[in-house]
């Protein structure tokens, strides 16, 4: 999506750690234009598969999955939170999720009310490193007996084993923008 990789090229901020921070446009303030062309792109490519669930993970893949969810016939959004609150009540789906951004492990959980087996979900979410959200969203999926369509993902960090580690166990994994290496003199995007 050049579109994407544009913005990510003018506004995007290599920090130490293989840390690419788009917050000006993407997970802290947000172009609700753009969004609005990243959920078309992830209908293009997933609006055949009947998806009539969006999953993401608190916070930073919520403004994306709403954006999105306006293409898949405003699909329900729901998000795994990362910690317990008096108003999640119920029974759960949980399981634990390391950030690879914060370095700290979640227990995270969605209501087993939200997610039953009749439905086709599509996860959603802003990066993709090392992959471990993305597995415990799938497990999720898995313990609710819901159909996995597949994971959307607007920045992959294709040097890291998240997307190789996913594609192995046969998920349909498709990411709008693969960065192959990024370092201060610049940031390399795969090209499709």
């Amino acid at each position: 999506m050049e579109l994407l990789k544009e913005r990510i090229r003018r506004d995007g901020c290599v920090k130490e750690g293989n840390v690419l921070k788009v917050d000006s446009f993407l997970n802290h303030q947000m172009d609700v234009a753009l969004l609005d062309e990243i959920g078309k792109e992830f209908f293009r490519r997933f609006g055949g598969e009947g998806v009539n669930k969006l999953l993401t993970i608190e916070a930073s893949g919520i403004g994306i999955a709403v954006m999105a969810a306006r293409h898949f016939d405003n699909a329900p959004v729901v998000f795994a939170k990362k910690t317990k609150s008096k108003n999640l009540d119920g029974e759960l789906y949980t399981t634990k999720v390391k950030s690879f951004t914060k370095g700290v492990e979640y227990d995270v959980q969605v209501a087993k009310r939200f997610l039953a087996p009749t439905d086709r979900v599509l996860i959603l979410d802003d990066f993709l490193a090392k992959g471990q959200a993305l597995l415990g969203l799938i497990d999720i999926v898995s313990q609710s007996g819901a159909q996995l369509v597949g994971c959307g993902i607007v920045i992959e960090k294709g040097f890291q084993d998240g997307g190789a580690l996913l594609r192995s166990k046969g998920v349909r994994l498709e990411s709008l923008a693969i960065v192959d290496k990024m370092d201060c003199n610049g940031i390399v995007f795969r090209e499709a």
